[in-house]
């Protein structure tokens, strides 16, 4: 491999970091029910905050009801994560079999 080439890889590897690592540190908000229910993650997929609408739901009898919205706020934010790191790292793998 010629040195130039070797050049362009560790680039594109420092970009990719970079890159990884500004999804990370950033915010992502998922939500179901109307807003019954959200969530707020950061892009490496931690919990950051859950917020309950106390109106949205009757207690303890829709419990499983909330229980289920939570698990749909949670699942359209990781989707959300997801798009974005894919969007934003297919850039450095478009083109490179067996990438991404």
């Amino acid at each position: 491999m010629n040195q130039n080439m070797v050049k362009k890889l560790q680039k594109m590897q420092k970009e990719m970091q970079e890159a990884q690592k500004e999804i990370e540190q950033s915010i992502f908000y998922g939500q179901a029910g109307g807003k019954a229910v959200e969530v707020q993650f950061n892009g490496a997929k931690e919990m950051q905050s859950l917020t309950i609408d106390e109106d949205a739901f009757d207690l303890p009898e829709e419990l499983d009801m909330l229980q289920d919205t939570i698990t749909a706020a949670v699942n359209d934010c990781m989707k959300k994560i997801d798009d974005e790191t894919q969007s934003t790292m297919g850039q450095f793998t478009q083109g490179m079999p067996g990438m991404m």
